[in-house]
């Protein structure tokens, strides 16, 4: 152990992105990390979702429950390994297997998972093995037989001890759902049991109400739904013909419209009739009468004789006995003897325990059974066996894997900084403009993220990314490299490529803009000079068509018109050869005045020491671009990880820095490979004009006549 002469251990520290950062490389850093200041940590707090890494280690490291791992957490987890493991270094090894020599048996931990180990192998057909796997712990259902009790307090149909046990256990998965065993079975928990028990009993409480109000509910004894039934059948159509009859009996001129014409029974007499033919169906149930009743035997529409006589059978001849005719008041009272079986009907509870039969919950809920299924999952919850080791060593086995891992991206940022491993947020790489973005993070709340990333000061691409057969998901990637010109939002499409490799397509639907580099930064001001001038061109271009357009509609308009005699006392006005003299005489001096001063320019270099003329041309380009050059460095040194992690619920405790170098590692920008050939020759290339070398040219002989004639020469 590397100790200080105070007995406090030596740590190391390495820099990168402009802060120290503390070395996690030994056993002993793990055992005093808990010593360690948290003002020196890079992280202290990140969330159990959206990063690249195994989610379930950061559950068991997430103590509390609450989806983000805390310093404390991670001391804890640290601590807890030291304790079990002889030597913790084994976590800087390669690989996933834990010897079971490494277990420290000194330890009461170590000692109970060693021995869980070790009945591990047993039950996996390896007894006497020397190392254990995540392969070994990864079917539940040898490891806890469901026949077993298992410490879970869930109880399969397996634990069941007799019929009827088995039979409640099936109806509590079945109604209330089910809760999964270690062995991986569905089972009942208390829980499932007790929600079982609530629902049957407001059940019973509601087939118990029928069975103390039989005489108001159950009017028709058992054959009370069987009486609905039939009499839900036809209740429209009766309801129908005694309106039909009521509106007859109001007018008599309506009873010859109310019933069929002749006309509608020509039109089905070509049809092959039936009694299930929905144009006899709709015909009125019997002959409209003024005040008529309904006949219950003769004279009903053919298609409806059946439903008739289940009514007849049903409900009318145990109320009213033998009828062949039923009135409208006669139909009111049958239906007042359903209202309270409708009513009861509404009242039952929505849960699927009401389905089952009366008989058959009670023979569920019998006291004995229910007292017996209680037990079992009391003892399976209180008993001594060793799913709990179990447990522990899946979660030494994940953190022998992970741990080192997670530490590198949270006490210190050395996956990120180092370039050999991507970072855990690091969510992929976006092919995008001739670029290859690396800095790619998950985004879950795009809104949020985009009002704290900015504060960075990164060049941020937000993309959404889709993939068949996957959900759509949102990435933001920071661009230190190349440049923007082609950056349209929206519509610019890139492919984004995730830690799977994975390809997704990837649309741009949101920029934040920054300096991306220094290069940039030289070429803006003669970009944007030449954007200004171009469109100032194409203004002035657009502005001499439209009056051209103008003139030329004005002229055709006036020779179609009727030529008209000259007013007397006017006269057109005469060409002004003096005026346009003079329009000439001040073009030729704007002209001259322009060559004068672009001669003095070029006289002035000229005379200039050989020596001098490099130093003016650079000093006119750092006048124009120097100040943009200037501006981007200094933006450029400020850029800052730390707001776009915690944008994604992330609490870094350092500046993170994204320098100059350092960003353009993280873009790479398209270039030929070293070695390649390359013909410069293209048949499609733009065609050189003569223009701005004649112009050129006549510039300067200009200007050699010019100081010719002033005796320079």
């Amino acid at each position: 152990m590397t100790t200080t002469p105070s007995g406090q251990h030596r740590w190391r520290f390495f820099r990168s992105g402009g802060f120290d950062q503390v070395c996690i490389e030994t056993a002993d850093d793990l055992r005093h990390l808990g010593e360690l200041d948290q003002k020196l940590w890079a992280v202290l707090a990140c969330p159990t979702a959206g990063l690249e890494f195994d989610e379930r280690t950061l559950q068991l490291i997430d103590a509390d429950g609450d989806g983000r791992i805390r310093a404390p957490e991670l001391c804890a987890a640290v601590r807890w390994v030291c304790e079990v493991l002889r030597d913790p270094g084994l976590l800087f090894e390669p690989g996933d297997s834990l010897p079971l020599a490494a277990l420290d048996h000194r330890h009461p931990a170590g000692q109970e998972l060693l021995a869980a180990a070790r009945e591990v192998l047993v039950r996996v057909g390896r007894a006497g093995g020397d190392t254990l796997t995540m392969e070994d712990l990864a079917d539940p259902a040898r490891l806890f037989p469901p026949n077993r009790f298992n410490g879970d307090g869930i109880v399969p149909v397996a634990l069941a001890m007799d019929d009827a046990v088995r039979a409640l256990i099936e109806q509590v998965i079945a109604t209330v759902g089910a809760q999964t065993d270690r062995s991986g079975q569905p089972g009942v928990s208390a829980d499932t049991l007790e929600a079982f028990w609530a629902a049957a009993e407001q059940v019973q409480a509601w087939q118990d109400q029928a069975r103390h109000d039989a005489a108001q509910i159950l009017a028709f004894g058992d054959r009370t739904p069987q009486a609905l039934n039939a009499f839900d059948a036809v209740q429209a159509k009766v309801e129908d013909y005694f309106t039909r009859c009521r509106l007859a009996a109001f007018d008599e001129r309506a009873a010859e419209a109310l019933n069929p014409v002749e006309s509608q029974y020509a039109e089905i007499a070509a049809l092959a009739l039936s009694d299930a033919r929905q144009e006899v169906a709709a015909l009125p149930l019997a002959k409209v009468v003024p005040g008529g009743a309904l006949p219950l035997v003769d004279g009903i529409n053919p298609a409806w004789q059946t439903a008739m006589a289940a009514l007849r059978e049903q409900v009318v001849t145990p109320v009213l006995g033998e009828q062949t005719w039923l009135t409208l008041a006669q139909w009111q009272q049958l239906s007042a003897q359903l209202t309270a079986y409708r009513a009861w009907l509404a009242a039952k509870p929505t849960t699927p325990v009401a389905d089952l039969p009366a008989e058959a919950l009670a023979d569920l809920l019998q006291p004995g059974t229910v007292a017996a299924l209680r037990t079992l999952i009391e003892q399976d919850a209180q008993s001594d066996t060793d799913a709990t080791a179990v447990d522990g060593l899946d979660k030494l086995l994940r953190l022998r894997r992970h741990l080192v891992v997670l530490l590198r991206n949270f006490v210190n940022l050395s996956d990120f900084y180092g370039g050999q491993r991507q970072a855990v947020f690091q969510a992929g790489r976006l092919y995008i403009d001739q670029r290859s973005c690396d800095l790619c993070l998950r985004v879950t709340d795009m809104a949020r993220h985009a009002a704290l990333a900015p504060l960075s000061g990164t060049y941020l691409v937000y993309c959404q990314c889709v993939r068949q057969g996957e959900a759509p998901m949102t990435i933001v990637a920071a661009m230190t490299g190349g440049d923007t010109d082609e950056m349209m939002v929206p519509g610019r499409n890139g492919v984004f490529y995730d830690r799977a490799g994975r390809d997704w397509n990837a649309s741009v639907v949101k920029v934040v803009e920054a300096p991306i580099s220094v290069r940039q930064a030289f070429w803006t001001p003669y970009k944007r000079a030449a954007r200004m001038l171009g469109e100032q061109i194409q203004k002035f271009a657009a502005a001499r068509d439209q009056d051209v357009e103008a003139r030329s509609a004005a002229g055709v308009a006036q020779v179609g018109a009727p030529a008209q005699a000259p007013v007397h006392g006017t006269r057109q006005q005469a060409f002004d050869i003096a005026k346009f003299a003079g329009i000439f005489a001040a073009i030729g001096l704007a002209l001259g005045a322009l060559g004068t001063a672009l001669a003095a320019v070029v006289s002035g270099f000229l005379s200039l020491p050989a020596w001098q003329m490099p130093l003016v041309v650079l000093g006119m380009v750092l006048l124009i671009s120097g100040p943009s050059m200037l501006l981007a460095w200094f933006k450029l040194r400020q850029r800052n990880l730390g707001p776009m992690l915690d944008a994604n619920g992330w609490a870094v405790n350092i500046r993170a820095r994204i320098n100059i170098p350092f960003g353009a590692a993280l873009t790479g920008v398209a270039a030929l490979p070293a070695g390649s050939r390359r013909s410069l020759h293209d048949p499609y290339a733009d065609k050189a004009s003569p223009w701005p070398w004649l112009m050129l040219l006549a510039v300067l002989l200009g200007a050699v006549f010019w100081v010719h004639r002033q005796g320079w020469l």
